[in-house]
């Protein structure tokens, strides 16, 4: 295998008429599009591709995952969502993680047992195909495709296997076993060998015929527990039985004519409304594309949303989140005045596997979806003979007490994964005239990358494909050093880095190979070709589809 990882080819954007899907694995994209021939819709499309991707590319996404969906309907122009985040469980209070020894200072392993939230993957997909659903395929029609691949066995993707090894080699150095059920012969396997999970195609068999009641009751939630329980966790069958999705009402934030629709918390969309906002009020385009002055404003604009979003997010069921003052423009313009453009301001502070994926119908319905088990294979437990593994998503927790995010019974974490919309920005009257599904996997690079590759359409009149092939930036915060840094990706020139520092930003370029998935791995498909300059938009009705798929990924984006 190339561990270079060399980006040397070029792609067009899919352009087609009726129906569009986007993801980071063909063969899931290909399920998708065929339940978009059989009669499904887009909800049918995108639950058939979670579970397809569940089976291709189990260490990023799967059963024991949560997920978040929003849905636009192509009739009504409504846009709803499900928040598919699972609690944890009721006795894993602060008072008993104390007990055990834990401090905000040392919490527990990220792949420890404890960290295992419930998954709400399961519900979501059911919930999806029966609140926005077609209802012309039953929820096992809609899964048949993944069975299939499960039970027949698939060639592994040249991406997806560099992060399968080295994921079961992390895993392995904690001391953990990972399911037999995952692996071949005791190994990972390789690019282009085949790969069956008939228990996990079992699992979906049975979720397919028996819906939720099928996972959190019965077979299925005795082994999680039992896994659980024999790790040293606390998770109880009550914990699994008590869980259902929340249907929710996105946040949004107008920029220059589009509205970016974010689900609410426990996620981090507020991030990038935030980070959008801010940006507002710098002349974007007139600094020209990841230019030093570019990348300097969007460098310490994150560093102003993030900081926010770590200060406020946590489960709204158990803090009061003060949206409407974060999100007032006034709010955002005295955050931007923090920016200086000639240097740094000091003093601001502050687990990324996940598969995103987005469908457009022929009706010009939209689902954006984002699934995921947090780090890779997340906690590496894999309940006996059901196929995947458990997200580690309780590791989001914080330990400090009255802290918005601290960890109690029954409590959603804060959420890093974020599926968008963009809209017009229609008035009250008007229903919203969908532009574009879009989103991006990785941790906290998701805000910035959701704004980096709407500004590329936006600002820059790039097509969905040269959008995410552009190179991108991602700033973090290293909690233990106390310090940001900005990372770039090869293609960026030196001459910016050097600038950077000297402004004085801590700067890593060039992230090259492999490395470049720590920027997110996106799909977009846009309705009509709005970001081109050369378009009149008052004339723009088109219904052409156009989608663009992520390089940094095995996928592709297909259409009819």
């Amino acid at each position: 295998m190339d561990t270079n990882l060399s980006f040397s080819s070029r792609r067009s954007p899919v352009v087609c008429l009726h129906g569009c899907v986007a993801s980071s694995q063909p063969l899931a994209t290909g399920v998708g599009l065929d339940v978009l021939k059989r009669g499904g819709n887009a909800a049918d499309a995108a639950v058939a591709i979670a579970a397809a991707l569940a089976v291709t590319e189990p260490c990023s996404t799967g059963p024991g995952g949560d997920a978040f969906c929003l849905f636009y309907n192509g009739n009504t122009g409504e846009i709803r969502g499900i928040n598919g985040s699972g609690r944890s469980p009721i006795a894993q209070t602060l008072d008993f993680l104390e007990g055990r020894g834990y401090t905000a200072e040392a919490p527990p392993s990220p792949a420890d047992a404890l960290n295992v939230t419930v998954p709400g993957a399961p519900a979501c997909w059911c919930d999806t195909v029966q609140l926005f659903g077609s209802h012309k395929l039953s929820l096992r029609e809609v899964l048949s495709g993944a069975v299939e691949l499960a039970e027949v066995g698939f060639p592994v993707a040249e991406v997806t296997a560099h992060h399968w090894a080295k994921w079961v080699a992390t895993l392995r150095d904690d001391g953990k076993e990972l399911g037999g059920d995952l692996l071949i012969d005791g190994h990972a396997p390789k690019s282009g060998q085949v790969f069956r999970n008939p228990t996990l195609a079992q699992t979906l068999k049975e979720l397919g015929e028996r819906g939720k009641p099928a996972f959190y009751q019965g077979r299925v939630a005795q082994a999680i527990v039992n896994i659980i329980n024999h790790n040293g966790g606390v998770m109880t069958l009550d914990d699994l039985r008590g869980h259902d999705s929340e249907v929710i009402t996105p946040i949004s934030t107008e920029y220059k004519g589009v509205r970016l629709w974010e689900p609410p918390p426990n996620s981090q969309g507020l991030t990038a409304l935030l980070l959008l906002n801010i940006l507002e009020n710098f002349p974007l385009k007139a600094t020209r594309h990841n230019s030093s002055d570019y990348i300097h404003v969007l460098a310490e604009a994150v560093r102003l949303a993030l900081t926010d979003a770590l200060r406020y997010l946590g489960d709204p069921d158990h803090v009061t989140i003060p949206l409407k003052t974060l999100l007032d423009k006034s709010y955002s313009h005295q955050r931007a005045q923090c920016i200086c453009m000639d240097r740094l301001e000091p003093g601001l502070t502050a687990g990324s596997d996940t598969v995103y994926f987005c469908v457009i119908d022929s009706q010009g319905n939209a689902c954006s979806f984002v699934n995921s088990i947090y780090m890779g294979f997340g906690s590496g437990l894999v309940p006996k003979d059901c196929g995947f593994s458990l997200q580690n998503r309780g590791a989001n927790f914080c330990l400090r007490r009255n802290h918005v995010n601290c960890v109690a019974g029954g409590k959603r974490p804060f959420h890093t994964i974020i599926p968008a919309l963009l809209t017009d920005s229609a008035t009250a009257s008007q229903k919203p005239r969908l532009l574009a599904a879009l989103g991006l996997m990785g941790a906290l690079m998701q805000p910035q990358g959701h704004v980096q590759v709407l500004l590329n359409m936006l600002e820059f009149g790039m097509n969905p494909q040269q959008a995410l092939d552009a190179p991108r930036v991602y700033v973090q915060y290293d909690h233990k050093a106390a310090q940001w840094s900005v990372h770039l990706e090869e293609g960026v020139g030196q001459e910016v880095a050097e600038e950077l520092r000297r402004r004085g930003h801590k700067v890593s370029w060039p992230i090259t190979g492999h490395m470049r998935s720590q920027f997110g791995r996106g799909q977009i498909i846009t309705v009509g070709d709005w970001w081109n300059p050369s378009v009149n938009q008052a004339d723009n009705s088109s219904r052409v589809l156009w989608a663009g798929s992520d390089p940094r990924a095995d996928g592709c984006a297909q259409g009819y």
